[in-house]
């Protein structure tokens, strides 16, 4: 009498799942909790607005300039102690912010996490999933991205809770704790090289019994020699620089036109949300439409719903706004992942991501930096309104007025 065995799980999904959970305290804690903190770090310790987010902008700018190597590197090593040393590194850089009284020390600091960000956020995490799954890629981005969609909902009310219950400083110290403790044992102990180490193929195939699907091996010359992708790159670049200023200055807009803190910040956190809804909608939308075809309609959906505050800040006006907004925002995330990969394939993915992310970085390190030296000249945030929506629509024109173009991959 033969027991029926229960197939094993592939491991990469438990890679997949870990990552989901490290993504999402990640950018909840490192990036999307500095907005609840602007204004009482303003007022306690004197410096301009665009002094508090050119410590972010450092950030940003760091982290672009360790993309191409963090990528090469995990292309050819695995992302397994690269992440663990970034969660520890971010672990102790945010414990750091919470103690600084000198703006030189806190641009110190967040040079440190700009350099964690490229360690331990999304580009790492997707090219660990271009080397675990070849047909089943999609699945795993979307279940990653879903749950880290909920990192601003989850983060943003949390982070002012802890500021109205014990300060900007000690809630900042939780935030440094949560995320170590969250983190670095799931990077340290479940992330792997890559399925060959353990005796498997991508997507858990048998030897042999593998789907037959084409693999494109593009090299990173071969990206850098097509045209589309510096249209690609242009595109997404201007679009990030115009959702950054916004996204970064939400909070401190929505105060500033009398809104309070606490629902600013459930608006900023239900931004978050949307997005997940957004990335629902983008996965049966990707069959139906080229690729191009959806990167124009998120981009262009991100400029409509900024446009909306150009009518003035009402409840309806930020409900609106943050539907429209978030859902884009989300689904220009998985549009981004997801062309690079249909047009450039898996074999060098980690490369060909990082040079675009290089120019995503330089965007979004000069949007909240310049939106914040425009807010000080005019002390106020419509001018910085007008050229998102500006930059937005060209972003989307590009893309509009141009059309792939495939390489034959080099020998």
């Amino acid at each position: 009498m033969h027991k029926s065995q229960t197939p094993k799980l592939y491991y990469g999904w438990y890679i997949t799942v870990a990552l989901a959970i490290t993504e999402t305290v990640s950018w909840g804690i490192v990036y999307y909790s500095f907005t609840v903190f602007i204004t009482p770090m303003e007022a306690e310790l004197g410096w301009s607005r665009a002094e508090l987010t050119g410590g972010f902008s450092f950030a940003l700018l760091i982290a672009g300039a360790m993309a191409f190597p963090v990528g090469t590197w995990i292309d050819r090593h695995g992302a397994r102690w690269l992440m663990t040393l970034g969660s520890v590194l971010a672990s102790a850089m945010i414990l750091a912010w919470s103690q600084v009284t000198d703006l030189g020390a806190f641009y110190l600091v967040w040079a440190g996490l700009g350099i964690s960000a490229a360690l331990v956020l999304y580009e790492p995490a997707f090219a660990v999933m271009a080397s675990w799954f070849n047909h089943r890629r999609g699945t795993a981005l979307a279940m990653i991205t879903f749950a880290a969609g909920l990192a601003s909902t989850i983060f943003v009310p949390l982070s002012d809770v802890l500021l109205q219950a014990f300060g900007w400083r000690d809630a900042v110290v939780i935030l440094g704790i949560i995320l170590a403790v969250t983190t670095i044992p799931l990077h340290a102990l479940i992330l792997r090289r890559r399925p060959s180490d353990l005796g498997l193929l991508p997507d858990g195939e048998e030897e042999g019994k593998q789907k037959r699907v084409p693999l494109k091996i593009l090299s990173l010359s071969d990206a850098l020699r097509n045209p589309f992708f510096w249209r690609l790159t242009a595109a997404f670049s201007l679009a990030f620089l115009a959702a950054s200023a916004i996204r970064v200055h939400f909070i401190p807009f929505l105060i500033d036109a009398g809104i309070n803190s606490s629902s600013a910040a459930l608006a900023s956190g239900a931004i978050g949300l949307m997005q997940v809804v957004g990335r629902l909608a983008f996965i049966p939308l990707e069959s139906r439409l080229t690729g191009r075809i959806m990167v124009s309609l998120v981009l262009a959906l991100q400029g409509v719903a900024m446009s909306f505050f150009l009518l003035g800040v009402s409840a309806t006006t930020v409900v609106i706004f943050v539907g429209v907004f978030g859902a884009a925002y989300g689904a220009q995330v998985l549009a981004r992942a997801s062309i690079i990969g249909e047009l450039f394939g898996s074999s060098h993915y980690g490369q060909i991501s990082s040079i675009m992310s290089i120019f995503l970085t330089v965007s979004g390190t000069l949007a909240p930096v310049g939106a914040g030296l425009v807010y000080d000249h005019f002390q106020s945030y419509q001018p910085v309104l007008w050229g998102s929506v500006l930059i937005a629509g060209i972003a989307t024109g590009i893309i509009l007025l141009s059309k792939p173009q495939h390489n034959t991959p080099t020998a």
